[in-house]
């Protein structure tokens, strides 16, 4: 759905959108396994820039829920987990700010995205607020047990014969420290 400048300008738009698996990229990280819900509302926000200038920043507010597939941060194995969020976002014209000598950013600027031309896709909206949403690691149970880091195998699942792994010898004097204080 294109957020279009010209109708904002006549009213706001309001949006209920279902984005189905596969439009959305992801990446190779995510698969998505339920259609991309979102429901809300986009409108113009005039803004005065200067003393004869009138920016014209697009308002787009609503929720999203999604489900995707992702890898356990520990086995690799699949894991299925709900992602949903609420956005509240401003996008103001590309280049308005352009002109402008260099300054630190507040705040509230950090929070201004821009748009080219004359308006925004919903799509490219939601596809930054759903990766921003999922957590960074996601693990497929709390006591999972993880990969053997000599041999690769998934340890959940079978066991290995592989030896402990040495210690690194560069943390020997730290180890040397330790067994001193113990005394």
């Amino acid at each position: 759905m294109f957020i279009d400048i010209h109708e904002l300008e006549l009213h706001p738009v309001d949006f209920a959108e279902e984005f189905a698996p596969g439009v959305l990229d992801l990446g190779s990280d995510y698969t998505q396994r339920t259609p991309l819900k979102t429901t809300g509302r986009a409108e113009l926000v005039p803004e005065h820039h200067g003393k004869h200038e009138r920016l014209l920043d697009i308002r787009v507010h609503g929720d999203f829920s999604a489900t995707l597939e992702v890898a356990c941060a520990r086995c690799l194995e699949p894991v299925v987990t709900d992602v949903r969020n609420s956005y509240d976002l401003l996008y103001r014209p590309e280049g308005s700010d352009s002109d402008k000598e260099e300054l630190s950013v507040t705040a509230a600027e950090a929070e201004i995205s821009y748009y080219p031309g004359k308006g925004l896709e919903l799509a490219d909206v939601l596809l930054e607020q759903v990766l921003l949403a999922v957590p960074l690691k996601i693990v497929c149970k709390a006591d999972c047990k993880g990969l053997c880091p000599s041999c690769g195998r998934n340890r959940n699942v079978e066991t290995c014969d592989c030896a402990e792994i040495n210690e690194d010898p560069r943390w020997a004097g730290l180890q040397d420290i330790r067994k001193q204080l113990k005394i």
